[in-house]
């Protein structure tokens, strides 16, 4: 059994946007943070500045973690009807991820240049100076 998306217009999420009833639209998605109000890092006040409207590049220019996207999930509770989506600059939303780990193989490469360099630096110095 799929559970069915519930569609919104902005009309009527023009008027949720209290302590008490805070919907944001991001990417076309309606998500309830209500109850996210007093954990949000930010503080309440960005999300309640933004509740009944269209957040989509608050959100982006904070540029939120992958985990702050994972979270969203758990408040989404449906999305725009057509006629009132937005198309979106990108296809998609950039996956930032700082949690990957550094290609070993090219750990050398980092100290090796400043190495040759201060080498031939030294070299030059006493050739020249000396």
């Amino acid at each position: 059994m799929t559970e069915e998306i519930k569609l919104f217009t902005r009309d009527e999420l023009k008027c949720r946007n209290s302590r008490e009833d805070a919907i944001l639209i991001i990417h076309n998605g309606v998500y309830d943070v209500t109850k996210f109000l007093d954990e949000h890092p930010g503080g309440e006040e960005v999300l309640l500045e933004m509740a009944g409207q269209d957040a989509t590049e608050p959100f982006e220019d904070v540029s939120h973690s992958s985990d702050a996207r994972s979270l969203m999930k758990k408040y989404k509770i449906g999305e725009l009807v057509e006629a009132d989506r937005t198309q979106s600059k990108t296809a998609f939303s950039p996956q930032w991820n700082n949690d990957q780990q550094q290609e070993q193989g090219n750990s050398w490469s980092s100290w090796l240049l400043p190495l040759l360099l201060g080498v031939a630096a030294t070299v030059l110095y006493r050739f020249l100076f000396l």
